[in-house]
């Protein structure tokens, strides 16, 4: 029931508009926040090619490398979904992903359809 409130109240958010969400007082750059990005999908691909692995303690791992607490990582990741320039923050991740994994490349180009967005991936269209 905690996540569909959540929910829900993100989802108000995002319906009223970018103009009634503070900046926050550690907002994580637009190019951390990509490097961040990447590394958690790299993170939970490991736990799809490995069910015995703990996504979160990888969660934890990835947060931690980067030096973000897990409160700044939600607020910014909230503000920019608000302020509507997750999706740019998610291409940034994909091209970071396709320098680390130029394999991936066929996997990005399955999910982003032929306009090259990413209207595939559930949570990142715009």
């Amino acid at each position: 029931m905690k996540k569909l409130t959540g929910i829900f109240i993100l989802f108000l958010l995002v319906s009223c508009g970018g103009d009634y969400i503070d900046k926050p007082e550690h907002l994580i750059s637009r190019d951390q926040m990509a490097e961040i990005l990447a590394d958690l999908s790299i993170n939970d691909q490991a736990t799809f090619m490995y069910p015995s692995s703990n996504l979160e303690a990888g969660t934890r791992y990835v947060l931690k490398a980067h030096k973000v607490s897990s409160a700044d990582f939600v607020e910014s990741y909230r503000y920019y979904v608000v302020k509507e320039k997750m999706g740019g923050i998610a291409e940034d991740a994909q091209k970071i992903l396709l320098e680390k994994d130029p394999k991936a490349e066929k996997y990005v180009k399955d999910k982003t359809g032929t306009a090259g967005n990413l209207q595939n991936i559930p949570g990142l269209s715009r």
